[in-house]
């Protein structure tokens, strides 16, 4: 009985193998080669089956001969990678503006921009109704995590801030964060002191947040990060941080003894290497990473040397938005050529530091600072420009991609969800013409984009484009 039994089992799963039907996918893409973020290395000639918006299948393309799709791509000599992340763009300048920001969610879709970090603004209930809206696929644009308004003191020269001066009212801010679901907090030192910025970073880590900031002056970068400063936005203040001096520079100013611009010139005077790199791994070892924003600072620092009133991304944006920059141009404009040359310095410095910062171990999270306001970082361009500076600054193309690709979502804790192409991942995908870890550059060259079971290709993403410069050429005539 027990042989028959066998022979019965056998039968069974012969007759199961011979009837399993092929695997069908709502995108089928054929013959890829798959750009491994964490190494570098390319796997040449794979098949990836997508369901439901995720990868549900890879292998090689001689294996899956027999596999169907809903959506068929053919990628021979193409290569494929995670969409990016932009970790600090903004969306505002008033209700009046609430349809032209709209209209740059479409802008970071054409450049392969998948996910934004919504760094704070004053239109904070249209963000997060978008977000909605592309969460739900009835809007087109990439996901957002947003700290909607961001923590304050009084009078704060920023529209739409929740503005405190005290405990009882930073806990009320917080509850306030709490409704609206807000997947970070953000912090910033106008007209904040010293000591609730502190106060509420540890309060909003209490919560379970990340949090992100601009850090006081009168604080050292230390004291920021054991708080729990998970995010220092843009490198000014990495520059401070790398004073061998640091410490006894800001207790002078503090206690009088310094003015600002005393303290600044013995910061920059006392720089070195050695301590930048202890103090970076400090930082690294308390979880604190660094958004450099690097391609705002450069279009500042030069603006001496190309107004960019001549950049073709200006037919993308709307009149008000543009409008928006005049104040920042028109602050460096007036600068002397003492200072000129001083901004061009620093600049050249704050990119130096991006190989002492990588060499510590602290991650460089790419983010560009792009939207209302910040001069010329035009949405979804930047942050390809971004990346070039991280290469040109002395990082891999590999670890400039991943600065986007992977430390975007590890700073969220989603890397179990986004940051390479593996079964189980979202199949948010960029198909490029050509390898990115040769070239950067290769990141502007996209042939598809895959998002929410949809695929763009490159003249649909021109489409996109097109449509924008249409509707403000009609407004301009």
């Amino acid at each position: 009985m027990k042989s028959i039994g066998l022979l019965l089992l056998g039968s069974i799963l012969f007759i199961a193998c011979k009837t399993e039907k092929p695997p069908v996918f709502d995108i089928l893409i054929k013959n890829i080669n798959i750009v491994d973020t964490y190494t570098g290395k390319v796997i040449n000639g794979q098949t990836i089956g997508i369901n439901n918006d995720t990868i549900a299948q890879i292998t090689s393309f001689n294996s899956a001969k027999n596999w169907t799709g809903n959506q068929t791509i053919n990628a021979k000599d193409k290569f494929i990678i995670p969409g990016l992340w932009d970790m600090h763009v903004h969306f505002g300048g008033g209700d009046t503006l609430i349809a032209e920001n709209k209209n740059l969610l479409p802008l970071y879709i054409a450049n392969g921009v998948t996910t934004v970090r919504d760094c704070a603004a004053d239109i904070s209930p249209s963000v997060l109704k978008w977000k909605k809206e592309i969460q739900e696929g009835t809007l087109l644009g990439p996901y957002i995590l947003t700290s909607g308004p961001k923590l304050e003191g009084k009078n704060s020269i920023w529209p739409g801030d929740l503005e405190i001066e005290n405990e009882k009212e930073l806990g009320q801010a917080l509850d306030s964060l709490d409704k609206l679901k807000v997947d970070f907090v953000k912090i910033t030192d106008n007209a904040l002191s010293p000591e609730l910025f502190l106060k509420s970073i540890k309060e909003a880590t209490i919560r379970g947040y990340k949090t992100s900031g601009h850090t006081p002056f009168e604080l050292t970068i230390s004291e920021v990060s054991n708080a729990g400063l998970t995010t220092i936005e843009h490198m000014g203040y990495m520059l401070k941080a790398a004073s061998s001096q640091e410490d006894e520079i800001i207790k002078d100013y503090k206690n009088g003894k310094l003015s600002y611009a005393e303290a600044q010139s013995l910061l920059t005077q006392t720089f070195d290497t050695a301590a930048a790199i202890a103090k970076y791994k400090k930082l690294s070892s308390n979880g604190t990473g660094i958004v450099p924003t690097l391609i705002g600072s450069r279009i500042t620092s030069y603006l001496d040397q190309n107004n960019h009133l001549s950049d073709p991304e200006l037919k993308y944006l709307g009149p008000g938005l543009i409008k928006t920059y005049d104040w920042r141009v028109n602050r460096a404009n007036k600068a002397s050529q003492e200072a000129i040359e001083s901004r061009h310095k620093k600049y050249k410095k704050m990119v130096s530091l991006l190989p002492l910062i990588q060499q510590s171990g602290m991650k460089i999270i790419a983010g560009t600072d792009a939207g209302f306001l910040n001069s010329y970082i035009y949405p979804g361009f930047a942050l390809h420009e971004e990346l070039q500076i991280f290469v040109e600054g002395g990082l891999s193309p590999l670890q400039a991609l991943q600065t986007s690709v992977i430390n975007g979502p590890k700073y969220f804790g989603l890397t179990a969800y986004y940051g390479n192409v593996e079964k189980g991942k979202v199949a948010n995908l960029l198909i490029l013409n050509s390898n990115p870890i040769n070239d950067i550059k290769a990141t502007k060259d996209i042939y598809m984009l895959i998002k929410k079971l949809k695929v763009y290709n490159r003249t649909m993403l021109d489409e996109l484009l097109k449509k924008l410069a249409s509707e403000y050429e009609k407004e301009i005539n």
